[in-house]
């Protein structure tokens, strides 16, 4: 309960107007109305609860309960009813406000955050506020789904209440960015992002997570979130359908594509003859692309194309002679390997090199 002090500060001008109004049985005025709603503002601005203050109301009606002529329960009431629903309207007004004002400051500092802007001291004083020591290393990790999602969303939501289930209060940031979901916790909890990764593929319904290296500082925060976005990229490109990405598996690709004309210079080459191909050149590279997937067994490859394998087999003699490269020889299969890598990674042959 309040203090009488505190409550009378919200109280004011209260028993004069249940007394005028109930004596003629009259509705508040505008004015009337309006200094309820003020009031209810400035108490929720404060702090305090609203049941307290509503029976604080409940309290100064029995004490100032009006006994002028013509004065029914009936209308003692209906005033009462009237000046709680304002000062109540105010104050939800008033947290409404302050609710939009917290999630904008959330967002800022999320996207302050990950793209790395804003002064580091000032950045590790916000985060402190999430529970984040930017000090520590932090490991990111990204979850998207067929559909985007924002803070509020179900899925979120899902996600969120599946972590403090099982972690509780740990150091974890759960947000949303450009309709992703985003999870920053310490690097030395792995168990964190690996029950993340595994809420989100389900509350997505079969998306896709990758999760950043562990890196030191605010600037590591960054590193990491971008690493988890390259790695989505990759498997968009490449057509990678683990559920589950680690960015420390695929750095052989971004020291592939580092150089890009060598890269192009290498598909060029390499896999440039199977344009001559009856078809041109997409059916013989999603041959190679399907037996180096299925780790050079012709039988599965051919089951993933849903041909004979003596189909199969005729196309690797295709290319052979067209390339000059024998995919089944260790030596020529790494050049074509790699060429295959860059294709996909270069969007070959659907856009010139």
């Amino acid at each position: 309960m309040m203090s009488r002090d505190v409550s009378d500060e919200y109280l004011d001008g209260f028993a004069g107007i249940l007394a005028d109004a109930s004596a003629t049985g009259r509705r508040l005025t505008r004015e009337e109305i309006d200094s309820r709603r003020v009031l209810g503002e400035q108490a929720a601005e404060a702090g305090h609860g609203l049941r307290a203050l509503v029976a604080a109301h409940l309290s100064e009606t029995r004490a100032n309960w009006p006994t002028a002529n013509g004065v029914t329960t009936d209308s003692v009431l209906a005033a009462v009813a009237q000046a709680l629903d304002a000062f109540a309207e105010g104050y939800e007004r008033a947290q409404r406000l302050a609710v939009r004002q917290e999630e904008a400051a959330r967002r800022e500092f999320v996207d302050d955050l990950l793209y790395g802007r804003s002064d580091l001291g000032r950045l590790a004083q916000r985060a402190e506020r999430y529970g984040l020591r930017l000090s520590y290393e932090h490991a990111v990790a990204v979850a998207r789904g067929d559909v985007p999602y924002d803070e509020g969303d179900p899925v979120p939501r899902e996600v969120e209440r599946a972590l403090i289930g099982r972690f509780g209060d740990r150091s974890i940031l759960l947000t949303t960015k450009d309709g992703r979901l985003v999870c920053v916790a310490p690097g030395d909890q792995d168990d964190v992002l690996t029950y993340f990764a595994k809420q989100a593929y389900a509350a997505t319904g079969g998306g896709q997570v990758a999760i950043g290296r562990s890196q030191p500082g605010a600037a590591g925060v960054v590193q990491s979130y971008e690493q988890a976005l390259n790695a989505l990229d990759l498997a968009e490109r490449l057509e990678l359908e683990d559920p589950v990405l680690h960015a420390s598996d695929l750095l052989v690709y971004p020291v592939l594509t580092r150089d890009r004309q060598a890269m192009a210079d290498l598909v060029h080459s390499a896999l440039g003859p199977l344009r001559q191909a009856r078809g041109g050149a997409r059916p013989l590279l999603d041959t190679l692309t399907a037996y180096f997937d299925s780790g050079c067994v012709a039988a599965e490859a051919a089951r993933r194309l849903s041909l004979s394998v003596r189909a199969f087999t005729y196309r690797l003699e295709r290319i052979h002679k067209l390339t000059g490269a024998d995919p089944s020889d260790p030596v020529h299969r790494y050049t074509l390997q790699t060429a295959v890598i860059g294709a996909r990674l270069l969007d070959w042959p659907e856009k010139p090199l």
